[in-house]
């Protein structure tokens, strides 16, 4: 069924509308290849329904088009139809990385069933080592810019190279949508095996975690190129970012422990140890911001970098640490808020520039900033952030009638952005990293009236 034939008069009138907005079949869109992605599609049509601001609707409902392109026929160890990044990135034909569990959120409640089948499809390419693959490769070979086809459709990825764990919200928030906790038995055994990797390959001696990004690479946070990496450290030391995250492991690892009555004092230990270890020693007062571990105590070597606001988002922080975080940098016009908000570097850094990770915004990482304000009981500071985004985005998407992977944070063009050689600038119908349904949502949730 295509979109034209959606049941809802509402939607029917929805897709002439935006359709003659903005031209749907647009040279660089792929078509829609399954019935899931259709299906996916004309659900977040009716999501877009809702009550949101009307210059944010034609957004939305391009969005729920790439997302519908972006679901392809499942092959190698996919037993369901996956989603790609978006058919802006690579051809579309790679899966995972924090980008998937955006798409996760941004779908679950137009269709829960999609979050759970790539939920699925993302464990079952665990390692017996327990890394779960980070980016996931089909048929394509390079970067992009420079993508090739090939014959294989087997996955392809980097076996010793990690990533974000954050696949764990979306497994809360599929629960939460469906009252279905029976995902919860393989979703643990995935977490404490992933959690046995991270503790064999990224721990320290002296407490905490860290990334490749702080020794020799490859870039494995996610942030390539990040400015807190200019001045790697002489060895490995712990990462702010990396140290938050399998905290946040841990602490769900207790929590469904305790939902499935197995025994959760294991898991209770190691989160309250690591909690104790970021509220002591990656936290500076002075700044009221949370740094790496090399960093922390050396100003010098500081950067305001949004990493630093992990802890806030997984619940690490104190509640006065958290306050602190709050006031004064995401709502700092000289740092964070930028009028597309949040700058990835503060504006007011030394390393700010118009360059991915290094000073341009990201959807995603506001989204991420907002869930840090709510789980403080901000929602105030969360919708100022979350609609100041939102009417940017609307606005690029009126001018460029495309959705960007990272934004001008001055609301300038996106094309006067650098990326990477390869292709230097953001790449175009961008899906992972614009969880725009989930941000309205959460936009609603904290007081936002249209």
């Amino acid at each position: 069924m295509s979109w034209d034939e959606t049941t809802s008069p509402g939607a029917r009138r929805a897709r002439g509308w935006v359709a003659a907005l903005i031209g749907l079949a647009a040279a660089n869109a792929a078509e829609i290849t399954t019935q899931e992605g259709t299906a996916l599609r004309d659900a977040l049509v009716r999501e877009a329904s809702r009550p949101a601001k009307t210059a944010w609707r034609p957004a939305l409902l391009y969005l729920a088009e790439l997302h519908g392109q972006s679901v392809l026929p499942a092959t190698g160890f996919f037993k369901y139809p996956y989603e790609s990044l978006g058919p802006g990135y690579m051809g579309g034909r790679v899966f995972g990385h924090w980008d998937l569990t955006h798409e996760r959120l941004d779908t679950v409640r137009a269709s829960p069933a999609h979050v759970r089948n790539q939920i699925r499809n993302e464990l079952a390419g665990q390692q017996a080592d327990g890394m779960i693959p980070g980016l996931v490769s089909f048929n394509v070979t390079g970067h992009p810019g420079q993508v090739e086809a090939n014959a294989t459709r087997q996955p392809t990825w980097k076996p010793f190279k990690g990533f974000p764990p954050l696949w764990v919200f979306a497994v809360d928030a599929y629960v939460l949508q469906t009252s279905d906790p029976a995902i919860l038995a393989e979703c643990l055994e995935a977490a404490r095996k992933q959690i046995g990797w991270f503790e064999a390959k990224r721990s320290l001696p002296g407490g905490g975690f860290y990334y490749l990004d702080a020794t020799t690479g490859p870039w494995e946070s996610g942030v390539d190129e990040g400015v807190r990496f200019d001045e790697r450290p002489a060895s490995a030391a712990a990462c702010v970012d990396a140290s938050a995250h399998v905290f946040l492991l841990y602490d769900h690892a207790a929590r469904w422990s305790r939902k499935l009555q197995q025994p959760a004092a294991e898991w209770e230990a190691k989160a309250n140890a690591l909690r104790d270890f970021i509220r002591a020693e990656l936290w500076d007062g002075a700044t009221g911001f949370f740094y790496d571990h090399w960093t922390v105590r050396r100003p010098a070597r500081r950067h305001l970098a949004f990493e630093g606001m992990w802890p806030v988002v997984v619940g690490a922080a104190t509640p006065e640490q958290a306050q602190r975080v709050i006031d004064e940098h995401p709502l700092n016009p000289q740092e964070f808020f930028t009028p597309h908000p949040i700058a990835t570097v503060a504006r007011s850094d030394a390393k700010f520039e118009l360059r991915m990770w290094r000073g341009p915004a990201w959807n995603c990482m506001t989204y991420w900033a907002a869930r840090a304000c709510v789980r403080y009981d901000r929602g105030d500071a969360a919708r100022q952030l979350l609609e100041q985004a939102l009417d940017a985005t609307a606005a690029e998407f009126a001018r460029s009638r495309t959705l960007w992977e990272f934004y001008h944070p001055m609301r300038g063009e996106p094309t006067v952005l650098h990326r990477k050689p390869a292709q230097n600038m953001p790449c175009r119908d961008y899906v992972g990293h614009n969880p725009l349904f989930a941000m309205t949502d959460l936009w609603r949730q904290t007081g936002g009236q249209p």
